[in-house]
This record gives structure tokens, C-alpha cells and sequence, in this order.
């Protein structure tokens, strides 16, 4: 299903403002996690957690407010993959783990990402408040489904 493997980061996206859409198409090469037609995971490079990776859709979408009803499915794959990460990596309590995104204008770049964290109770104190679930800040994968089923 998901592949772990070494390849150009996100293959070519089509925004030129977008940082991580102007990574990939430089073709530097990233140690992936884990890899689909769709989707990526990699490990954050400023983890907040021992586990921390980002999962995210090689197509340019910018941030959670910009999903829709037919963006349901991606997300759900998105946490899909998330889980097996950090089952992958040994983690397998799911009460211990932490998956969300953050919210405009607290996006550090213009490309969704969903952050996978684990154990939550070794996220970083000085990074903590930026991973409060129900917060403007920050919101879970299933804060994102509701809303997203609710626009057209």
C-alpha cells in the first residue's frame, strides 16, 4: 500500500509560491517515511515530538481552509498513512499520539500539511502551544472532516 523509499520530495506541483512546491521542483532528494501517488510523509525538521512527521498531498491544496467535500477521502488517506508511520516506528498506542493541522494565519508554509506527533506527552514544552487540539491554532483531523463536509 505505502511504500518507504527514496525519491525526488513531492515530484512537480505547479505553485511557484509555494515553498514546498519550489523544493520539489529543485529535485533535491528526501528520505521518505512513507510514499504514494498521492501523498508523502517525512519527518518534520524542527520535531516537536520524538515522532513528529508531516504527511503531505503532492498536489499544491494551500491550507485546511482550503478543503472541500471532495478533499474527504485525501484527508482520511492522510491520517491513514500517519498512523502507519508511527506504527511503523512503534507506536501503537492511539491514545498517545497527536494528528492535526494548523489553521491560517498560523501556517509556517502555504501547502497543506498534516503534522503527525507521538508520544504526546513528550511534545516539547516550548512548541507545545502550537499543537493544542480545538484551538485556533491548531485542529484535529476530524475537526477538519466535520467542517469540510459542511462546505459545498
Amino acid at each position: 500500500m505505502f511504500q518507504k523509499q527514496q525519491i525526488s520530495f513531492l515530484g512537480r506541483c505547479s505553485s511557484s509560491s509555494c515553498a514546498v512546491c519550489r523544493f520539489s521542483a529543485q529535485s533535491r532528494l528526501c528520505i521518505c517515511m512513507l510514499c504514494d501517488s498521492e501523498l508523502v510523509c517525512f519527518r518534520d525538521i524542527d520535531p516537536a515530538a520524538p515522532h513528529h512527521y508531516l504527511v503531505v498531498p503532492k498536489k499544491h491544496i494551500e491550507s485546511c481552509f482550503s478543503l472541500f467535500k471532495e478533499h474527504i477521502k485525501l484527508v482520511e488517506r492522510m491520517a491513514e498513512m500517519g498512523r502507519a508511520v508511527l506504527q511503523e516506528n512503534g507506536i501503537t498506542n492511539p491514545n498517545d499520539i497527536r494528528m492535526g493541522f494548523h489553521r491560517p494565519p498560523y501556517i509556517s508554509v502555504p501547502h497543506l500539511h498534516l503534522h503527525v506527533l507521538a508520544p504526546t506527552s513528550e511534545i516539547t514544552d516550548y512548541m507545545a502551544h502550537k499543537f493544542i487540539p480545538g484551538t485556533m491554532r491548531f485542529a484535529t483531523v476530524s475537526a477538519n472532516l466535520t467542517h469540510s463536509e459542511q462546505i459545498q
